[in-house]
């Protein structure tokens, strides 16, 4: 497919970044683009059939949310954590999202609740949480978390959790989050934890959210491990 060829300050690029931006940061979330994994321009632009002003954009941007990272003498490479910051990510998400239900249950309209009821029925239909292998969230107003901090009606939550640590989570949530029962008991805790913020009992939303997250963690940080021990197991 021959590069599209455009201004880098124009619309179209503009445009072109943002889906060049959305094809990769899904790519890495859904693990297409391994962690770890190095990536360069001309494999990307080959790809995507893209010039290397939009690719360049979109890159900044899979930066800028910490979905891929520079490293010196070898270049641009999906960003892949250690057991340590996994935890330390995790603890942050515990902390923060578990206020965000806390202050849901206090500022979430009649109308916001609907539509978090409405999420959790789009997911029930889904294929992959029927046959309990998975639990796959798009992005933003499909994802169960994001609605429940854009609930919470605190800009400062709102920037950490929508923005900044987002696509992080994101991926290490989608990648290791399927394992046994997992999938369809964290959609069960999803449900509860919206029947605390419907009947306003921001204690009991907050209790719910730190005990789900703190299961999440737990099974991410369980099949991190296991991951790790089979790429060491198998032969160059």
């Amino acid at each position: 497919m021959k590069p599209v060829e455009a201004e880098s300050s124009s619309p179209e690029v503009r445009t072109l970044a943002e889906r060049v931006f959305q094809q990769l940061q899904d790519a890495i979330v859904r693990g297409e683009l391994v962690p770890g994994s190095k990536i360069t321009e001309p494999g990307l632009s080959r790809t995507y059939g893209i010039s290397r002003g939009p690719l360049r954009e979109a890159m900044r941007r899979l930066e800028a949310h910490r979905l891929i990272e520079r490293v010196p003498h070898v270049g641009a490479r999906v960003v892949k954590l250690s057991i340590q910051e996994l935890l330390e990510l995790f603890d942050v998400r515990e902390a923060l999202e578990s206020m965000a239900a806390r202050l849901a249950a206090e500022h979430m309209t009649a109308e916001e609740i609907a539509g978090l009821r409405e999420v959790l029925a789009l997911h029930e239909r889904q294929a992959d949480l029927k046959k309990g292998e998975a639990y796959f969230q798009r992005e933003g107003d499909l994802d169960f978390h994001y609605r429940i901090v854009q609930g919470s009606h605190n800009r400062m939550l709102v920037t950490m959790l929508c923005d900044d640590l987002y696509y992080l989570v994101r991926l290490y949530r989608t990648q290791f989050s399927a394992s046994g029962s997992r999938p369809q008991r964290a959609f069960v805790e999803h449900h509860r934890i919206v029947d605390a913020i419907e009947a306003g009992d921001a204690e009991l939303s907050e209790l719910l959210m730190r005990r789900h997250v703190s299961a999440s963690r737990a099974n991410v940080v369980d099949r991190y491990a296991a991951s790790l021990r089979e790429s060491e197991d198998s032969p160059a």
